[in-house]
């Protein structure tokens, strides 16, 4: 029921009203003659405290201040995909289509179109009892995902039907605790409150990306949590580009949290010309968009977050895997400094507020892979990969602190590897995933028994050439034993041909993990072969010459159809080595 009261006091995008009575905290408000969308976040007295989504310039005390009495909600059911969101859910093409490029103060349109007519096939049918969370029918949302409308009640299904619906159309009828419940194609969920599930499972599947580095050195579970701090011009939006097309994930949701106009134009332009190289359809057929840039209200930058997750657990729910980019989580915290700052709140370190690490855990808790509501038993999972802007990619400060804190997976962009046109642009020796132990029997099972020991090989290697890199600078590669210098070739070998990797090649920028077994066991092979044939005497820059280091160096070419090519190499390295012993 809405209640009126009256502006008393405005802060920029926080502002004040009077006589709300009965208003709750975090109800939904309209602010002034233009209905501006707000939301209250505290309360004192016979005072709200409101945070208002939109500009407030031009508001004056004494102005009308109306509660809603609901929540900040989000609509869920058929037409999220494809769409491109602000950071209350408000579609921007539809407000460019009723007001133009630039967004009109107090516009109010629908999330989800209300009138076009969705082809429902009901999957229940009348009589059976039902759970909240129940499958009770099914729509084409788009050409590759099909948008499952769950029971929003338990109870008895008296009521459902196929046919062409509108939103607004009841498809059946719950009969719970004596009362009838219309289903309709679409509801409404609360953003700050997580969706409920049955079980949470342990992260014991990897997040297939594409990009060997992460997949070998770093990987990611599904249901995981990863964050990708870097310094302005290092990859943190191709990275993440890169992990929305090429990650075998079934939905992505994309937040464009705060970051410069232009990289969000991008972002907006690029995606729907994306090609999903799993279905040769648009990405955008599996992916929405929420944008909220750098100019846009600050308060709307703080609610975006929850807004992207709400959409992703609802996804999730259906039985889908869900990626979610979020970038950048620093321009959120920021967001929360600045409204922290407006409540005259005591400041915590750098003036963030004292609640940054629980809002952020919240956050990051909300991914997981789950067993979902209703029958039969579902899987979904929410993976979730936030990139983090430190300033002068200083990882000291407290967000990308906090973050280190409760993500499993840290994959350190480094400035220095992007100066050198090394991409992705992401340190091998600086970043870590703890997901490694428990992902290791599913790579043992699942790819091959040796994957284990290949990467710790190669890792090693990595480390044992940062350290005689320190001794290279001081005296020259030549001054070390050959069997160092070996380890460097091979480290080289290692970075150049099988962890550089090119994000806008058509072969290169995706491997599977079998692809990536085969590259790392033949750079190993080589390892190995030449540590043995230094033993017996051979010169390193015989070594340094076989034909098949050229060959070794193209196998991220390779497709995916032929890795008996890169199996051929393997064979070609011993047979090789096999000569230069007999000479």
């Amino acid at each position: 029921m809405a209640v009126n009261g009256k502006l008393s006091r405005i802060t920029g995008p926080v502002v004040v009203a009077k006589d709300l009575k009965g208003a709750k905290l975090y109800d939904v408000v309209k602010v002034g003659e233009e209905k501006l969308v707000g939301e209250i976040i505290k309360i004192v007295g016979n005072e709200s405290v409101v945070q208002v989504y939109e500009d407030t310039a031009g508001l004056k005390p004494g102005e009308k201040v109306i509660s809603t009495g609901q929540p900040l909600s989000v609509e869920l059911g058929p037409g999220i995909l494809r769409s491109f969101y602000d950071g209350i859910q408000r579609p921007l093409d539809k407000i460019e289509q009723a007001a133009g490029a630039f967004i009109t103060r107090g516009i109010d349109v629908s999330p989800l179109d209300h009138k076009k007519k969705w082809d429902f096939k009901a999957t229940k049918k009348k009589g059976e009892k039902v759970q909240a969370g129940d499958i009770l029918g099914e729509v084409q949302e788009t050409d590759v995902i099909t948008h499952r409308i769950l029971a929003t009640e338990s109870g008895k299904l008296t009521d459902i039907k196929s046919g062409k619906y509108t939103l607004d159309d009841q498809i059946g009828t719950i009969e719970a605790r004596n009362k009838k419940h219309p289903e309709r194609l679409y509801h409404n969920w609360v953003v700050r409150k997580p969706r409920p599930y049955r079980e949470k499972f342990p992260p014991v599947v990897p997040l297939s990306t594409g990009m060997r580095i992460v997949d070998t050195f770093s990987p990611i579970a599904k249901g995981g949590t990863a964050c990708i701090p870097g310094p302005f011009g290092s990859g943190k939006t191709v990275t993440q580009q890169s992990l929305a097309k090429w990650s075998d994930a079934e939905i992505v949701v994309y937040i464009g949290c705060g970051e410069r106009g232009n990289e969000m134009t991008e972002v907006l332009n690029e995606f729907p010309k994306l090609i999903d190289p799993k279905t040769g359809k648009p990405l955008m057929e599996r992916t929405v968009l929420i944008a909220n840039t750098s100019n846009m209200p600050v308060a709307a930058r703080e609610a975006s977050i929850y807004t992207g997750i709400t959409l992703a657990e609802y996804y999730r729910d259906m039985g889908y895997g869900v990626s979610l980019m979020a970038d950048s989580t620093s321009r959120w915290a920021e967001a929360l400094r600045e409204i922290s700052g407006r409540l005259e709140e005591m400041p915590g370190e750098e003036g963030y507020p004292a609640y940054l690490a629980r809002k952020l855990a919240e956050f990051y808790e909300r991914a997981g892979r789950v067993k979902t509501l209703g029958s039969p038993d579902r899987e979904g999972n929410v993976t979730v990969i936030g990139a983090v802007s430190p300033p002068g990619g200083d990882i000291s400060e407290p967000v990308s602190q906090n973050t280190l804190r409760v993500t499993k997976v840290f994959l350190a962009l480094d400035s220095s590897l992007a100066q050198r046109r090394h991409f992705p642009a992401i340190h091998w020796l600086k970043s870590y995933s703890l997901y490694t132990e428990t992902l290791d029997p599913w790579y043992e099972e699942n790819i091959a028994a040796d994957w284990p020991r290949l990467r710790n090989d190669a890792m090693a290697l990595l480390q044992k050439e940062a350290e005689l890199q320190e001794i290279v600078q001081l005296v020259g590669p030549d001054a070390l034993p050959e069997k160092e210098q070996a380890i460097l070739l091979v480290a080289k070998m290692i970075r150049e041909d099988y962890l550089q990797q090119s994000a806008f090649h058509e072969v290169d920028a995706f491997a599977t993990m079998k692809k990536q077994h085969a590259m790392l066991k033949t750079i190993m092979r080589f390892h190995e072969r030449a540590m043995g044939a230094i033993d017996l005497g051979i010169q390193l820059k015989t070594i340094t010459g076989m034909k098949v280091r050229e060959k070794i160096g193209r196998m991220k070419e390779v497709p995916e159809d032929k890795l008996k090519d890169i199996e051929a190499v393997y064979k070609e390295v011993d047979k090789e080595f096999d000569g230069l012993r007999k000479e």
